[in-house]
């Protein structure tokens, strides 16, 4: 189970469907979500690990106390997360679906624990090249007693969707006594 915002970001998503469930970035109508866009972000793909911040909403900025217009989304994170997080991101533009990042956010002297979406978008020929991206916090963000966001350690990445199922497990079956598979 996500946080509400999450798991209502993730339908509104499934709901513009597109190119192989895929919506484009011009089936996305910021106003669905009015109420969330300050915790909405951004992310383009110049290349595989680079994810420029396109656009931050003014939770996002205002919890890193700094503009991230242009800076690589994955440099947000701790670098010994990096490399899970980027497969995770490829991994959600192969299939596409999206995936969430159970995160701890530190500030000098606390902490902050948020869910982080990243669903892929696609460009106008059906490559997915962005991602929109969602900053939910999942307690008081004022636990940041006003600090800015030094360091996001992930703590686990979950892809979502029936892509990203759990395959089933081959069971003993038997007929009449006798195995059959």
């Amino acid at each position: 189970m996500f946080h509400s915002n999450t798991q209502n970001l993730i339908d509104y998503w499934r709901g513009q469907g597109g190119y192989r469930g895929l919506p484009t970035r011009a089936q996305i109508d910021p106003t669905a979500f009015a109420k969330l866009l300050p915790q909405v972000f951004m992310l383009g793909r110049v290349a595989s690990g680079l994810y420029p911040v396109r656009l931050a909403g003014g939770l996002v900025a205002a919890l890193h106390g700094r503009n991230l217009l242009g800076q690589n989304g994955l440099s947000l994170f701790s670098e010994r997360n990096r490399f899970s997080l980027h497969t995770a991101i490829e991994t959600a533009r192969r299939r596409p679906e999206p995936v969430v990042a159970t995160v701890e956010a530190f500030s000098d002297t606390a902490s902050l624990p948020m869910e982080v979406l990243f669903a892929p978008l696609a460009d106008a020929e059906g490559s997915p090249e962005r991602f929109l991206g969602l900053y939910q916090p999942l307690s008081m963000v004022a636990r940041l007693n006003g600090e800015p966001i030094r360091e996001i350690i992930v703590h686990n990445v979950r892809g979502v969707g029936p892509a990203n199922e759990e395959t089933p497990r081959l069971r003993l079956v038997a007929l009449d006594g006798r195995r059959v598979a």
